[in-house]
C-alpha cells in the first residue's frame, strides 16, 4: 500500500454530483496480477489485457484516482509532465486505454467514454485527464491503420503509447518509394514524454506546391526530436512539447490518407475492426475528449468551491459566506454551467455513436455543429471557474492553492484550437445560412 499511493478508496461520493449512478459507488483501484512499472524506455515485459473492463468498471477505476491525483497536480506542475506514479496508476488500471481495441487488449468502449473518462478523471487533475484524452484517442485512431502498422506498434507492447502532432499544415511530406519523407515541426504534443511513437500530419504536395494528399505517419521515437519549450501558464502536467523530424523515411503501412472528401477515400484499418465506435470521425468530435477533462476540471473548481464556502466566514467581519445571496447565485450559475455543458457535450458523442452504429454517416452541417458545441461548451466552462475563483478572494492566489491550478489550467486549455469561437462558430452559422464549407480532412 506504501508503495501504491494511488490504491485509494474514492473519497466521499456526494462530493462529485454526476447523473449516472453508477459514479456513486466507492471502489479501490485494483493493479493486475503481474504488473510492471512503465516508462517509455522500458515497457512492460508481461502484455496486460483489459478487453473484459467495461464502461461501469472503468468508470470506477477513473473516479477512485480523483483523490490520488489532486495529491499530484503540483507535482505534475513542477514536472511539467506527468510523474512516473501517476503513468503507473493509469498504465496499472487499463486507462490509458479505454478506447484501444480489444483485439490488443484494450477495453474498446462505447464512444460515450471518450468524453466520460476524461471528465472523471479531470476532476483530479485537468493535466493527467488531458494528456489521458489525447494518448488514448491515438490508441482509438491506429486502429484505422493497416494492421501491419498496429502490429509493429502494439506486437511487442500493446501499452506502447502515441502522442501526435496533427496540424497539417505543421508538416511536409514527399512521394519516395514504399512511403514517403517526412518533414516538419508540431507544437502541443501533449504526453510526448511517456510515448514511444508519434502520430504526425502532413500534406503531400506536387512539384508546384499543389496539394495531393493529406495524411498522418506513425514514426518511433528514435527518429522524431523533442524541443523542452513547454513553459506555460497552465496546463504544465501536459508535456506539451514541441517535436521535429526532417526527411525521415515512414513505409506505406505506417503512413495513411485523411482526405475524407475523397469520394473513394477509405480507412484500411476498419476492415479488421469493424465496431461502429471506431468509425465516429475525430475531426468533427476530436475536441469533445479534451473538453471532457475541462468539464471535470471545472467540475474540481466548484466542489472545493463548495467546500470552501460552507466552511469559511469572511476574515474581516465574520460573516458566514454561505448567507451571501450573490454567492449561492455563484454557486448556482457556476453549477447549472457545468451541467449543462456536460449533458450537452455527451449528448453529442451518444448522438454521433448512434449514427454510425446504424450504418450512416454525419453530414457536414452536423459534424460543424458538434465542433460549435464544443467551442461554446468551454466557453461556458471558463465563465463558470472564473466566476468561482473570484470568491476566493486573497485566498486563491498562492501557488499552493489548487484553486489557482485550476483556474490556470481552465484559461491555459482555452487556447487550443477546438475551442476557439472565432473559429469554432462561424463555420456552422455560415453552413446553417446556406453558405457552403470545404474541407478536405472534416
Amino acid at each position: 500500500m506504501l508503495n501504491r499511493p494511488w490504491l485509494l478508496a474514492a473519497s466521499n461520493p456526494n462530493s462529485f454530483s454526476h447523473f449516472q449512478p453508477q459514479y456513486d459507488r466507492q471502489v479501490e483501484c485494483r493493479a493486475p496480477a503481474g504488473y510492471h512499472a512503465h516508462t517509455m524506455n522500458a515497457p512492460a515485459p508481461k502484455q496486460q489485457d483489459f478487453s473484459s473492463v467495461g464502461y461501469d468498471e472503468a468508470i470506477e477505476r477513473a473516479r477512485a484516482l480523483i483523490p490520488f491525483l489532486r495529491t499530484q497536480g503540483a507535482e505534475n506542475d513542477k514536472a511539467t509532465k506527468m510523474v512516473p506514479a501517476v503513468v503507473n496508476a493509469l498504465h496499472e488500471n487499463g486507462l490509458f486505454r479505454y478506447i484501444q481495441p480489444k483485439a490488443w487488449g484494450g477495453m474498446e468502449l462505447d464512444f460515450i467514454a471518450y468524453f466520460d473518462i476524461p471528465e472523471m478523471l479531470g476532476r483530479g487533475d485537468a493535466s493527467t485527464a488531458w494528456a489521458v484524452a489525447n494518448l488514448a484517442s491515438h490508441h482509438r485512431g491506429l486502429a484505422l491503420w493497416p494492421k501491419a502498422a498496429q502490429e509493429e506498434i502494439w506486437g511487442a507492447n500493446p501499452d506502447m503509447l502515441i502522442a501526435s502532432g496533427i496540424a497539417f499544415m505543421q508538416g511536409t511530406g514527399r512521394k519516395v518509394d514504399g512511403g514517403i519523407e517526412l518533414s516538419g515541426k508540431w507544437g502541443f504534443s501533449s504526453g510526448v514524454d511517456h510515448s514511444g511513437w508519434e502520430q504526425l500530419a502532413c500534406i503531400i504536395k506536387d512539384s508546384d506546391g499543389k496539394p495531393l494528399d493529406w495524411m498522418m505517419c506513425q514514426v518511433p521515437r528514435p527518429q522524431f526530436e523533442v524541443i523542452d519549450d513547454w513553459q506555460t501558464l497552465g496546463m504544465r502536467g501536459t508535456g506539451s512539447r514541441t517535436v521535429t523530424c526532417n526527411k525521415v523515411f515512414v513505409p506505406a503501412h505506417r503512413a495513411i490518407s485523411m482526405h475524407v472528401a475523397n469520394p473513394a477515400h477509405e480507412y484500411p484499418g476498419l476492415k479488421i475492426h469493424t465496431n461502429s465506435m471506431f468509425k465516429v470521425p475525430t475531426a468533427s468530435l476530436g475536441g469533445h475528449c479534451i473538453a471532457g477533462a475541462m468539464t471535470g476540471n471545472a467540475q474540481a473548481m466548484l466542489d472545493l468551491a463548495t467546500g470552501m464556502v460552507r466552511q469559511r466566514s469572511t476574515n474581516y467581519t465574520g460573516a458566514k459566506m454561505r448567507d451571501f445571496q450573490t454567492v449561492q447565485l455563484r454557486i448556482g450559475m457556476a453549477g447549472a454551467k457545468i451541467d449543462a455543458v456536460r449533458t450537452w457535450l455527451r449528448n453529442d458523442c451518444i448522438e454521433a455513436h448512434n449514427v454510425y452504429r446504424g450504418g450512416g454517416k454525419l453530414d457536414i452541417e452536423t459534424k460543424l455543429r458538434y465542433k460549435r458545441n464544443c467551442a461554446m461548451g468551454m466557453k461556458l466552462l471558463t465563465e463558470a471557474v472564473d466566476t468561482l475563483y473570484e470568491m476566493a478572494g486573497a485566498a486563491g492566489i498562492y501557488d499552493t492553492s489548487a484553486l489557482q491550478r485550476i483556474y490556470r489550467d481552465q484559461h491555459a486549455a482555452g487556447g487550443h484550437f477546438s475551442f476557439s469561437t472565432d473559429a469554432q462558430l462561424t463555420p456552422w452559422a455560415q453552413v446553417s445560412l446556406g453558405g457552403e464549407f470545404k474541407s478536405p480532412t472534416l
